[in-house]
């Protein structure tokens, strides 16, 4: 008797997750824990289609084996408490690229104001004005000069056509 895609289909959607959980365990002789009724479904149907029409030919079967003896892959997530033997897991930062309009750390960035010469040392994290350390460097413009600013177009960094700039001396 053929198996009727179209009408399992049907049949597979109707049922309740516990029902397709039963179904899936009759068909495959084991038990799921899955909850995703789409997944059940489509799992169940590949076992039926493979049951009805034949399974992967020896050949096939044997290419298989062979390709999983290379993979050092997993295909699902270790357990809770597994416990691994490739050693201890190693812990680093990513370092994140800074803004490409930036010297380096170590610059130091001058600019006058009102009279006086602004210097500030550029940090790997951030940036230096008469010993304190300030996040950004519109933090420190804002220091300087009271007001908001962006500060790469304070330090004059900004080429035209990177927005607008305020002039002040």
């Amino acid at each position: 008797m053929a198996l009727n895609v179209a009408k399992e289909i049907a049949a597979l959607k109707r049922m309740t997750l516990a029902d397709l959980q039963r179904k899936y365990a009759e068909t495959f002789g084991e038990s799921t824990k899955s909850r995703h009724k789409e997944f059940l479904i489509r799992r169940i149907l590949w076992r039926l289609q493979a049951n009805e029409e034949g399974d992967l030919s020896d050949r096939a079967r044997r290419r298989a084996r062979e390709l999983a003896a290379d993979s050092d892959l997993r295909l699902t997530a270790p357990r809770t408490g597994a416990s691994f033997s490739a050693g201890p897991a190693s812990v680093g930062t990513i370092d994140i690229s800074m803004d490409k309009r930036l010297p380096m750390p170590g610059a130091i960035i001058t600019r006058r104001y009102k009279g006086r010469t602004v210097e500030v040392r550029v940090l790997p994290r951030g940036f230096e004005y008469e010993g304190e350390v300030y996040r950004t460097l519109s933090a420190v413009a804002k220091q300087i000069t009271g007001a908001h600013w962006n500060g790469c177009y304070f330090f004059g960094l900004c080429t035209k056509g990177q927005g607008h700039a305020r002039t002040q001396e």
